[in-house]
């Protein structure tokens, strides 16, 4: 059920998992979770750069749907049979798995197989990578098929005021209320991805800890230089 936060963006519970955040910038992505099961072909594709929250929305359909993680090992190995185990099931970082994988024959033929038996059995599954599903390089032809049809949705980078309500939230479950204007210095300045978001509050708050300090803005602008490995900037 979806809430209403500050900064008009919506706090969804991540079921057992922090809240994911929701924003233009994600928002398409989002919906097509929540028309689950109703995928067209039965299989989803979510794209975008790292840091972007795709593993975090795989995460999120997982719980959801009892789904089960399929590895490149998995699909790798000689007894796996996609027709056994759950219905539901996910594979994470396809296309980088597909051009860096020294098997990558066999592991074009494990997702077909794949794909071919959760449309056997009525399934779903979720892919996720940095291309759109149609433009992931692989020699064979009836899974380049198979991925061209695949309904891909795209995840953008973060945007300003997504960053800014994850650090909200972020800086909220350790009890740390900044002033606005260390947001808006970290959020200008920062690297845009909720992992980054996640390692500054860290740094953050260790050095208020360290420091026994409460989180102004040059503290807040020495653990973001230290992070960066940077000197800090004046302002």
């Amino acid at each position: 059920m979806t809430v209403q936060l500050t900064l008009d963006l919506a706090g969804r519970p991540a079921l057992g998992r922090e809240d994911f955040l929701v924003a233009p910038c994600n928002e398409t992505a989002v919906a097509w979770i929540d028309r689950w099961p109703e995928w067209p072909g039965q299989v989803l594709a979510l794209h975008g750069p790292p840091g972007a929250g795709k593993t975090h929305l795989a995460k999120v359909w997982q719980a959801m749907s009892g789904a089960e993680e399929v590895t490149p090992e998995a699909l790798l190995a000689s007894g796996f049979n996609p027709l056994e185990g759950a219905a539901c099931r996910s594979f994470e970082d396809g296309d980088r798995h597909l051009a860096e994988s020294g098997q990558g024959a066999e592991l074009e033929r494990g997702l077909l197989h794949l794909v071919n038996a959760t449309r056997e059995r009525g399934g779903q599954l979720l892919l996720t990578g940095r291309a759109a599903a149609a433009q992931w390089r692989c020699d064979l032809a009836d899974l380049r098929s198979r991925l061209g049809a695949v309904q891909s949705v795209r995840l953008g980078p973060p945007d300003d005021l997504l960053l800014q309500a994850l650090l909200v939230k972020l800086f909220a479950d350790r009890q740390i209320r900044p002033a606005p204007e260390v947001l808006s210095y970290l959020v200008a300045r920062m690297e845009r991805s909720h992992s980054a978001a996640r390692a500054l509050v860290e740094a953050i708050d260790r050095e208020s800890l360290r420091a026994k300090r409460p989180v102004t803005l040059p503290l807040a602008r020495a653990a973001l230089a230290e992070l960066s490995g940077e000197e800090p900037q004046q302002t």
